[in-house]
C-alpha cells in the first residue's frame, strides 16, 4: 500500500496517496483540480507546466512527488485571485499579452520567479527568463512589454 505524501500547495497542506514517482503536474491537475498548470510536452521543455517550488521555477511534468515533500509549491492559482490580481496578471490583461492562453500560466510563473529574484530586470534579462517558455501564438513581445510595465510601476514581487 502506498503511504500518503504531504504537500503544501498555495499555502494549503494536502495529503496525497499516489506513487512517489508520479509527476507533480498530474497531482496538481488530477487530484487537486488546479487546472491552471498545463500539460505541454511532458518532457520539461516547453514551460507550460511551470510552478514555483520554494520560489524557484521548475517544470512540474518532470518532478516526482518525492522531490516536493516539505517544500512550498505555488501554482498560478496561488499568485492572485479574480478579485485581487497580481500585478503581472493585470499587466498581461492590459497589454493583451495572451492569445490562446495555453502558455500564459507558465510564462507568468517564469516572470514572477524573475521579478522575485530581480525586481528591476533589463529587457534582455526578461527575454532570457522567458526563453524556455514556448508560445505558438508568437506573443513574446507582448509578454515582455507587460513585464516591463510591472517593473516600471515597481510592483515586481
Amino acid at each position: 500500500m502506498t503511504s500518503p505524501i504531504y504537500l503544501k500547495v498555495n499555502g494549503v497542506d494536502h495529503s496525497i496517496v499516489a506513487d512517489q514517482n508520479t509527476p507533480l503536474l498530474y497531482i496538481l491537475r488530477n487530484d487537486l483540480q488546479l487546472m491552471g498548470t498545463r500539460f505541454g510536452c511532458g518532457l520539461g521543455l516547453c514551460g507550460a507546466c511551470s510552478v514555483l517550488i520554494d520560489g524557484k521555477k521548475i517544470h512540474s511534468c518532470d518532478v516526482p512527488l518525492w522531490d516536493c515533500v516539505g517544500k512550498n509549491i505555488q501554482t498560478i492559482e496561488g499568485i492572485g485571485t479574480p478579485d485581487n490580481l497580481h500585478a503581472l496578471q493585470q499587466a498581461f490583461i492590459d497589454e493583451q499579452a495572451a492569445q490562446c492562453g495555453y502558455c500564459v500560466s507558465g510564462i507568468l510563473i517564469s516572470a514572477k520567479a524573475l521579478l522575485d529574484q530581480n525586481p528591476n530586470p533589463t529587457e534582455s534579462e526578461i527575454r532570457e527568463a522567458l526563453d524556455r517558455n514556448l508560445c505558438r501564438c508568437g506573443t513574446h513581445n507582448r509578454f515582455v512589454k507587460a513585464i516591463e510595465k510591472v517593473v516600471a510601476m515597481g510592483r515586481g514581487s
